[in-house]
């Protein structure tokens, strides 16, 4: 889906479960040993409840279990060092540890169901959306790419941003675009014309036709099961690339979707002039314009959804991504992505109102290409 960090030197999860484990212990302990030390009308006893309490947080039922077993082996020693476990008080104070030791008990084995069913969830839908949205490759052609996407819903993959490569006779052909909506309830549309991209792009069709035949899939979606009060309010824009293996240019048609920029070693970033019709599904039968903008190696063209010039800082400010970018003209598609992701989610305190996609293509001479692999998207 994007670049993937490394993950040496973290720490397992069953580690600092083992290192956390020791906290209720040696509170145990420690009350313990104060309690039994401590003046005859000092009563300490009671705090035990609190190493039962903390362990559910990372250990299950059966730890938990242990832990307030051995929270009540120190009442009664407590009790036996004071007076002996038969008085009123620290009966009082057994069955109370207990009761309460039970529940957490009972706590912990239903949040532990809870986390093994959201787990199962989790799984299931990462597995949809990496059906719907295909890893891109690293290398195609003339190409390296990286990809960045980052959803606003939380516990989501995907949204209503979407892109997809493929390859046809002499070149590679990309698509980035972005459904109106955001989060799971725009990928049925993103579905949509993610399929009508990959069942068209390969064939031997001028990008033109390729838009319009993406506006016919949509059209024709919306007619036929688009909820009535939402009429007229559903859309996609979308920019459609075309690289030619040899020919050191870039055709592109625009639906509708912001233009790309164009990294230039030396610290040159530059916006083609597009000529955009409209999104997909506003204007049926909308002719589609086909620009052409010389793409040399060495260049890398920057695709991007309006998620990420939309995303604002504190004060309101949108992400000024050109003015970003011009430090980085002359790194990897990957350290590029690693940048942008982390400068990104900064100005935008963490969290993005809006779906974000973007696509790094960097242009390598031909006679250097190491791989020619088959498109994903």
């Amino acid at each position: 889906m994007g670049p993937r960090l490394g993950t040496g030197g973290v720490r397992q999860p069953f580690q600092s479960s083992h290192a956390l484990l020791l906290l209720p212990v040696l509170l145990i302990v420690v009350i313990t040993v104060v309690d039994v030390r401590a003046p005859t009308n000092v009563h300490l006893g009671p705090a035990l409840v609190i190493a039962p309490a903390l362990t559910p947080s990372f250990a299950g039922p059966r730890t938990t279990a242990a832990i307030g077993a051995m929270a009540l082996a120190a009442q009664a020693l407590i009790g036996f060092t004071h007076g002996g476990i038969a008085t009123t008080n620290h009966v009082v104070q057994l069955i109370t540890l207990a009761v309460l030791s039970v529940l957490v008990v009972i706590y912990s084995a239903l949040r532990e169901r809870r986390v093994a069913t959201l787990a199962q969830v989790r799984t299931v839908a990462e597995a949809a959306q990496h059906v719907l949205m295909w890893p891109l490759p690293e290398q195609i052609g003339p190409l390296r790419i990286a990809s960045l996407y980052l959803a606003a819903e939380d516990e989501a993959q995907i949204g209503g941003d979407l892109y997809a490569v493929t390859q046809y006779e002499g070149g590679i052909r990309v698509m980035i675009g972005d459904v109106r909506g955001k989060g799971l309830s725009a990928i049925g549309e993103a579905a949509l014309l993610l399929g009508a991209f990959r069942e068209s792009a390969h064939r031997r069709i001028q990008l033109a036709e390729l838009a319009a035949r993406l506006e016919q899939s949509v059209t024709h979606y919306m007619s036929d099961l688009e909820p009535r009060e939402e009429a007229g309010e559903r859309f996609a824009t979308a920019l459609l690339v075309e690289i030619p293996d040899r020919d050191p240019v870039t055709r592109m048609t625009s639906c509708g979707h912001p233009p790309p920029l164009l990294l230039s070693p030396g610290h040159a970033v530059t916006v083609p002039s597009l000529h955009p019709s409209p999104p997909l599904g506003v204007h049926g039968g909308a002719e589609h314009t086909l620009d052409v903008f010389s793409f040399e190696p060495g260049d890398t063209l920057l695709l991007y959804t309006d998620g990420v010039v939309e995303a604002r800082d504190a004060r309101g400010r949108f992400y000024p991504l050109t003015d970003r970018v011009v430090n980085w003209t002359e790194d990897s598609p990957e350290a590029l992505m690693h940048h942008l992701r982390r400068d990104l989610l900064t100005h935008a305190g963490g969290r993005l109102d809006d779906d974000a996609a973007l696509i790094a293509l960097h242009r390598h001479s031909v006679d250097r290409r190491r791989h020619h692999g088959r498109g994903g998207g």
